[in-house]
Order: C-alpha cells, then sequence, then structure tokens
C-alpha cells in the first residue's frame, strides 16, 4: 500500500504495535515509526529505508522480508518495537524528554519479554535515551537486566554515512555475537 499525502499526514502521532514476543535471540528497536510506518502501520516500511535489506544481507532472515511480512520475524527469533511510539516525518521531531520516557518503558518491555539482544538503531537516540552520550556502535559495556544491548547505525536512508553493505556488515557483527552468546565487556 502507498499511502496518500492526506494518509500520511493523518498518521502523526499515529502508533504500531509491536513484533515482540517472550525470549527473542534479537529485539530491534527503532526510534519511532516515521509517517509511512504510522500509516501502513508495518515497521521501517519507507520505501528507501534499509532495515529490511541489511537484515536480510547480514544473514538474519534467508530472503529479504517486505515490510509486511514483518510478523515472519517471529520465527527466526527476532522482533521489533521502538523507543517512542507516535509517528513523525524525522526523528529529530522527538524531544529529548519523549527518548528518555522511551527508554523507561523499552527497558519495562525488556524485563518482560526478556529477549537475549537488544539492538537499538540510531546511535544518536541511544546516547540521548539512555544517557550514555559516549556509546558508539557495537556491544554495549551494560546489559538490561539478562538482556545484552547492541547499538546500530539507523537505517533510514537519511543516513547517508551508511550504504546497504556497511550497514549489513553492522548487523552481520551482530548476528554473529548473538550466534555465539558473547559477552559484553564489563564496565569500567
Amino acid at each position: 500500500m502507498r499511502p496518500t499525502r492526506e494518509q500520511l499526514e493523518a498518521a502523526r502521532d499515529a502508533t504500531i504495535p509491536d513484533v515482540i514476543a517472550h525470549g527473542l535471540d534479537v529485539l530491534f528497536c527503532g526510534i519511532n515509526p516515521g509517517l509511512w510506518s504510522a500509516a501502513t502501520g508495518h515497521h521501517f516500511a519507507r520505501p528507501g529505508n534499509r532495515f529490511w535489506p541489511a537484515l536480510h544481507r547480514s544473514g538474519f532472515t534467508p530472503r529479504q522480508l517486505r515490510p509486511d511480512e514483518q510478523a515472519e520475524l517471529l520465527g527466526h527469533g527476532l522482533g521489533i518495537t521502538n523507543l517512542v511510539a507516535r509517528g513523525t516525518a524525522r526523528a529529530d521531531e522527538l524531544t529529548t524528554d519523549e527518548l528518555v520516557t522511551g527508554s523507561g518503558g523499552l527497558r519495562a518491555k525488556v524485563a518482560e519479554y526478556r529477549p537475549a539482544w537488544l539492538a537499538v538503531v540510531g546511535v544518536t537516540a541511544y546516547r540521548t535515551a539512555f544517557g550514555d552520550g559516549r556509546a558508539a556502535l557495537g556491544r554495549q559495556p551494560t546489559r538490561l537486566g539478562t538482556t545484552y544491548v547492541w547499538v546500530l547505525p539507523n537505517p533510514s536512508g537519511l543516513n547517508a554515512h551508511f550504504t546497504v553493505d556497511t550497514l549489513a556488515a553492522e548487523f552481520a557483527a551482530l548476528r554473529r555475537a548473538a550466534a555465539h552468546h558473547v559477552t559484553p565487556p564489563k564496565a569500567s
């Protein structure tokens, strides 16, 4: 479904359901739904978003799924949620307070569903939400309960610093760590 301009505007502040189950291998966490995702009800739905190609090229899925096939992720031990639930045209429309509040909700969700790994897509959003200004891409030294934390680049087409191939390489590093249950380094 290609939303009309009116449907996209009507999707402002709309929410979409999580793709989640107990005991996932990896729970991916977007920043918030874009208007295209909010209008369609599918995560990372905007054409040009590189989440689905990177997920496949990294080896997480045997083929490239479409956003409307997001429920199939559960069969691969994967899920998707968002840091902030409301849809916006751009993530920079979110306030610092929304991101920090969203991290509290995310912590509660992780405590309930207990994924092995939480993968936040967007290092700047992670830094703000979790109050860790020095966080970098990759494994984080802290855990949320028993859940390891990994930060990935934002797959939005607006993130010109990464190509699909370089995104896939970052996703693949997470996949290898998750497959081997690599323990993150201890906080210093």
